[in-house]
């Protein structure tokens, strides 16, 4: 269940608009697709856009075709401006209801007369109490596990995310039921692997759950919007389902269940909707821009990506799918952690099989022009490189233990504060030889390397517990102690 249009560039050439207004001009992107739209303003390498509905996307200039880059050299643009306000959408039966209508239904004061898709999303968070929780050039994300007595639609969701495009909100994904929050740990970050076994009629408290927030979640809709359209949406086998959809002004809210895995609302355009959930991939070359652009070459010799969405897995296991929705989503491929969850039939309250989270995600990558690499061994920097190199981070496979995590966090804090680093290398280099890190397979774990220094022989790795993880550093030596010896690559 993937709310977001992850790429500006995706959502631009999606949507093919019937405009006739004299500022509209035809585009044509270097695939062959055409839009119209209008030239906003250029800045630096890249340009903005308008369609007729007063969205605006900035993107590379050389995505576009030849003659269309002419254009925009040739003719004169002021700098991008705040976006239009305006949004136009098929008018429903249901667009009569007053926000405040729809808004007791939801039990939070989302809507307001404006549509959602020209509101300002730090806005709308802070009116929800949702914290930021990842912020690129591209997007943003917003996202709260929360509290108990939180209630959305008469049922209470585990998480609450959204989703922007150039401070817009573009989505909504709410998560209800489901087997991984249900039976998770009361933490997050490293206390995650301090949970519980969970009992054996695990299965059977998920169903009772999941079919009460749907019984409830659909007549709170319904008592407003009337009964429901049935409908397919998503992509991929395991990421297309059944759902449920209300309209009203532009909007479309979806409920889904997966069977045995969650209950979820989603809320986007009704265009998006109306396309079934399916955007068109990002071709290469505009994907190999964007990860270039992203790579930072530090002055100390740190070679690290820059600008890799986070994705916080919550007080639950969900490691690997949160790992992976990153790996996705920073090279333009929609995702989910809950639908890969199910694709890796993950456990309750985690444990995430990740042959098979893979297996089940590999057509869907590769179906988005996205290659897909595994290979098993011991760390090695230059296979590392070869990738991040490119702009492209590695899934690595480990035991996350408390000596791991206690050093990592320790040698992160330090570096901070370092000057002279021919003596930071001499001190890591003598600490890392001394240094015993059993593993221990009941912390297995799922990160992204994201970085490396060859002249200290350290390498930067990012867990999916939050903006305080999103960096950390460690030595070849000692990250070897606790790898697990498996690699994944999403690429091109």
């Amino acid at each position: 269940m993937k709310p977001a249009l992850n790429a500006a560039f995706v959502v631009l050439f999606a949507f093919q608009l019937n405009a006739h207004s004299a500022e509209l001009r035809t585009f044509t992107n270097s695939a062959g697709k055409s839009i119209q739209a209008k030239l906003v303003g250029v800045e630096g390498a890249n340009v903005t856009m308008e369609l007729a509905t007063g969205q605006r996307y900035t993107f590379p200039i050389t995505s576009l075709s030849a003659a269309d880059q002419q254009y925009i050299k040739a003719t004169p643009a002021p700098a991008p401006a705040a976006a239009a306000t305006k949004f136009t959408f098929k008018p429903g039966p249901n667009d009569k209801l007053a926000p405040d209508a729809v808004n007791e239904a939801i039990g939070q004061p989302l809507f307001s007369d404006s549509v959602l898709w020209t509101s300002s999303a730090d806005e709308i968070a802070t009116k929800l109490g949702i914290p930021a929780e990842s912020k690129t050039k591209t997007g943003s994300s917003y996202r709260s596990y929360t509290k108990d007595d939180y209630l959305m639609f008469g049922a209470h969701p585990y998480s609450v995310a959204m989703y922007a495009e150039n401070d817009k909100v573009t989505s909504f994904s709410l998560v209800f039921a489901n087997k991984g929050d249900l039976f998770s740990a009361k933490g997050g970050g490293e206390m995650h692997f301090d949970k519980d076994t969970p009992p054996a009629q695990a299965a059977q408290i998920v169903k009772k759950a999941m079919d009460k927030d749907l019984e409830a979640i659909a007549a709170s809709i319904s008592k407003v919007l009337g009964a429901p359209q049935k409908e397919r949406f998503g992509e991929g086998k395991a990421g297309r389902m059944n759902m449920q959809r209300w309209d009203w002004r532009g909007h479309s809210i979806l409920l889904a269940e997966a069977e045995g895995e969650y209950v979820g609302v989603q809320i986007v355009t009704t265009a998006f909707a109306d396309a079934g959930g399916k955007v068109e991939d990002i071709t290469d070359k505009v994907i190999k821009e964007r990860a270039l652009a992203n790579l930072e070459k530090r002055p100390n010799g740190d070679i690290v990506i820059g600008d890799i969405p986070m994705v916080d897995q919550g007080p639950k296991g969900y490691c690997a799918p949160a790992t992976a929705e990153r790996a996705m989503r920073h090279l333009g491929v929609p995702a989910d952690m809950y639908i890969l969850a199910n694709a890796g039939q993950t456990g309750f309250g985690g444990g995430t099989s990740v042959t098979m989270l893979l297996e089940g995600m590999a057509g869907q990558i590769r179906s988005k022009r996205r290659s897909f690499d595994a290979w098993t061994g011991e760390l090695k920097l230059k296979e590392l490189q070869k990738y991040i190199d490119r702009g492209v981070p590695v899934m690595w496979c480990l035991c996350s233990t408390k000596g791991f995590n206690d050093t990592a966090n320790k040698r992160t804090k330090e570096r901070r504060d370092v000057t002279e680093w021919a003596s930071w290398k001499a001190k890591v280099t003598q600490e890392s030889a001394t240094n015993s890190l059993p593993k221990d397979k009941d912390t297995r774990h799922v990160v992204l390397i994201m970085g490396y220094n060859k002249d200290t022989n350290e390498i930067a790795f990012s867990d999916s517990w939050g903006e305080n993880y999103k960096e950390r550093w460690i030595t070849l030596p000692e990250a070897q102690q606790v790898s697990d010896d498996r690699f994944y690559v999403i690429g091109f």
